[in-house]
């Protein structure tokens, strides 16, 4: 009989975490051949390793406890692959050479499965002077793009996905391009942004006061602090970056301030890290634990939370010595400090089982109670691991319990402190869970609201055709398993009907027991003022988040899903939700368009440096409806190394531009390919291949056609490229995994709820 509790469960299972040979062929038969697999592997170290295999199997099982993918996907595979989630990179040195050798070491690290995170505030601005060539600095902004083009590399060589992310101090020169760069739809797609905001400019944003933006010690520019809060605020109001980290108020909170800085987190935010640290996730299911759910006297098992979140730790402190790392620095970095990220998923779920509604002043109360027992449970937990296998190597107890979560910590856990030391340095974080949660039976996300009770999906059968399977949110199959069709109660609430004020309350409250951070997406609906929008901020500031991320539906990165539900719609949610189809999708026409007799185009000479010939691009359009619009591409050059791409590129081209619709992803794409052997500068500019360059060329003839509004913008009002709608299409992109319209923001991240894609690897 199978242990998933729903049929999309086992499919990411298989997809996501089964251990198969090369030729796909199963080792793992069964998710228990799973849970036997990680709890061997991690109990190996062990001085009794088949007492802890069994407690740590004990755990896994009915999926109580959630390693994070990387150590569900890897451990005891033998895989040259690494156990941690994701690693803050080493500060990047203000010089050519040092900047290309932290480069290197992002693909080393990305090629193994990480994820990374980068502080470019270390680089000199754009325009200053750079000492013995006469020349000025590019700025961080362009190597951010050679950043993103060797990500895109990595995953097209079929490596486990790696995000990014980059931060920059808000008195950076450059803050203000950092804002908006990615108003460019094509650019720093593999990026999340962040912006580092101190507490002296929030008192400045307050005040109206000026803000000095500061390289080296010189000050480049004067702006009004508020000007500046301001256009980050109407940046992640138009296109949902970049998000905002209260810098000042992670160093101040942290455990190891005695002997550490941090200046960025992992792409996803939960884990604010020094230089090569390293983020070691997993998750409390909390709906295993509730006893009695939607009965008067439902209640969650401290007795067994406590017990399982023991277990857990051990487990998670034994991967800092089993894990594989892609370089030495990050190995001696975890090793130093042991620090783990133990979190929860299923709370949503969970509070519904108690009939609490997400959002109110009771449920936030029970969640910073809840946090509060299992931040508890784990100090005390990592206490005892140092009694038995030694502190952390780091550890000054005075200074430990001087800094961070300690001053708030219970006297005995410090007084345990105190006497015997601890095992690791920081024990607690929310991190994204939509994939595992997905694979525990679809519960609730981290701390995340419900997004959808309901929703059809359609999943690929092997003979090519599609069949509609409806998953179900678990507590609501819950409910329907006990009351059947009896109507859901008004606590029932999801994350479209609760304000935003309601996502920060809950944010506030867990961030108060979890020591490191929380990876959560603040909904904002797409009416909301910018008046309203900027006062979301200022909440999460004034009740002592970390930082702060939403995501308000656009033009840039697509709306959210938008869900129909029917016999179990949430109260006060529309049966009928509007489907509607984003501009920026894929439209082809049914027959391709006739070409005429004559046709008018332009023709360009692209010369690219280290080539001895030129290429030319002749681009012919075709006039429909009074506009006009690319119809056919010619590309030649008389360096025959170049024949058989060209004249590829040419019919492959042609042939989507005379299907009609929105055919600027082909601009998108081309400018996307990144060459191995090395781009070139291009006008100050950097062009990561002559493919990329090729594609530029085409997106500044489309611009001047009127085909395009701009350079990195989407389709120009084109009645041809609406004149196909498929009404059944829900609105938002398609996940480039499974093509879905499944797409949605969830813990910081774009995750599709079809297949468990997302962003954050």
């Amino acid at each position: 009989m199978s242990r998933f509790a729903a049929p999309i469960a086992e499919q990411i299972w298989d997809m996501k975490y089964r251990f198969k040979k090369a030729d796909g062929s199963p080792i793992d038969l069964t998710v228990e051949d799973t849970w036997r697999r990680i709890a061997r592997d991690l109990a190996r170290i062990e001085q009794d390793p088949d007492h802890w295999e069994e407690k740590f199997y004990e755990a896994l099982e009915d999926f109580k406890f959630l390693p994070a993918g990387r150590i569900t996907a890897g451990a005891g595979t033998a895989r040259q692959v690494t156990l941690f989630n994701c690693f803050v990179m080493g500060t990047i040195p203000d010089s050519m050479g040092g900047i290309f050798d932290m480069l290197k070491e992002a693909a080393l690290t990305m090629q193994q499965g990480g994820g990374i995170g980068y502080d470019f505030s270390t680089i000199r601005p754009r325009g200053a002077d750079v000492h013995g060539v006469a020349a000025d600095a590019s700025g961080p902004l362009s190597f951010m793009d050679v950043w993103d083009a060797m990500c895109r590399t990595i995953m097209s060589a079929g490596s486990r996905r790696g995000a990014m992310m980059a931060t920059m101090r808000c008195d950076h020169p450059d803050i203000e391009q950092f804002i908006t760069a990615k108003s460019d739809p094509a650019r720093l797609r593999m990026f999340n942004m962040s912006v580092l905001v101190t507490d002296a400019f929030m008192d400045a944003v307050k005040a109206d006061g000026p803000w000095e933006l500061v390289f080296d010690g010189k000050v480049y520019h004067t702006v009004q602090a508020r000007d500046l809060w301001n256009k980050i605020m109407q940046a992640t109001y138009d296109y949902a970056e970049p998000g905002v980290i209260f810098i000042d108020r992670i160093n101040q909170a942290n455990n190891l301030s005695y002997c550490e800085t941090i200046a960025a987190t992992n792409p996803c935010g939960e884990q604010p890290l020094p230089p090569y640290g390293a983020c070691l996730l997993g998750s409390i299911n909390l709906t295993r634990l509730v006893a009695d759910p939607f009965e008067k006297g439902a209640r969650l098992d401290l007795d067994a939370l406590k017990e399982l979140v023991a277990t857990a730790v051990r487990m998670m402190d034994n991967v800092v010595d089993v894990s594989k790392f892609p370089l030495p620095e990050q190995k001696n970095e975890a090793q130093n400090k042991r620090r783990i990220g133990l979190g929860v998923t299923g709370l949503a779920d969970a509070l519904l089982m108690l009939g609490l509604r997400y959002g109110s002043d009771e449920a936030a109360r029970q969640t910073e109670e809840w946090l509060h027992q299992i931040a508890r449970a784990a100090y005390l937990a990592s206490v005892d691991l140092a009694r038995e296998k030694g502190a952390f190597p780091l550890l000054d107890t005075e200074k430990y319990l001087a800094s961070g979560t300690m001053q708030q910590m219970d006297e005995d856990v410090r007084a345990a402190i105190r006497e015997h030391g601890i095992r690791n340095a920081l024990l607690t974080s929310i991190a994204p869970t939509g994939t595992i949660s997905l694979y525990a039976g679809n519960v609730s996300s981290g701390i995340e609201p419900v997004f959808a009770y309901t929703y059809t999906r359609k999943v690929l059968q092997k003979d090519g055709s599609r069949t509609e399977e409806e998953v179900v949110d678990y507590a609501v199959q819950m409910w329907r398993d006990k009351f059947g069709d009896k109507a859901l109660p008004d606590y029932f609430v999801n994350a479209q009907t609760l304000t935003p004020a309601e996502h920060v309350k809950m944010q506030a409250a867990a961030q108060k027991w979890v020591d490191s951070s929380i990876s959560k997406t603040i909904n904002c609906p797409e009416d909301i003022s910018f008046e309203e929008f900027k006062d979301v901020y200022m909440q999460a500031w004034d009740q002592g988040c970390k930082g702060c991320t939403t995501y308000r539906p656009n033009d840039v990165t697509g709306s959210v899903l938008s869900v129909s539900e029917s016999a179990d719609k949430a109260p006060g949610e529309s049966a009928d939700a509007p489907h509607e189809l984003d501009g920026g999708d894929v439209i082809y026409m049914s027959e391709p368009l006739d070409r005429p007799q004559s046709l008018e185009g332009s023709t360009y000479k692209l010369k690219w440096p280290d080539s001895e010939h030129a290429i030319y691009l002749t681009i012919n359009d075709i006039i429909i409806g009074g506009r006009r619009r690319p119809f056919e591409v010619f590309i030649n050059s008389k360096n025959m190394e170049h024949y058989a791409w060209t004249l590829a590129l040419t019919r492959m081209i042609s042939a989507v531009f005379r299907r009609g619709g929105d055919v600027s992803f082909v601009v998108e794409e081309l400018k996307a390919v990144f060459d191995p052997r090395g781009g070139a500068w291009v006008k100050g500019k950097y062009i990561p291949s002559i493919l990329a360059a090729i594609g530029g060329v085409i997106e500044q003839h489309l611009i001047a056609i009127g085909f395009l509004e701009g350079e990195g913008m989407g389709l120009k009002s084109d009645p041809q490229a609406q004149q196909v709608v498929n009404a059944d299409l829900p609105r938002g992109k398609a996940c480039p995994s499974c093509g879905q319209y499944e797409m949605r923001m969830v813990e910081g991240c774009m995750t599709c709820a079809s297949c468990g894609h997302s962003k954050c690897g």
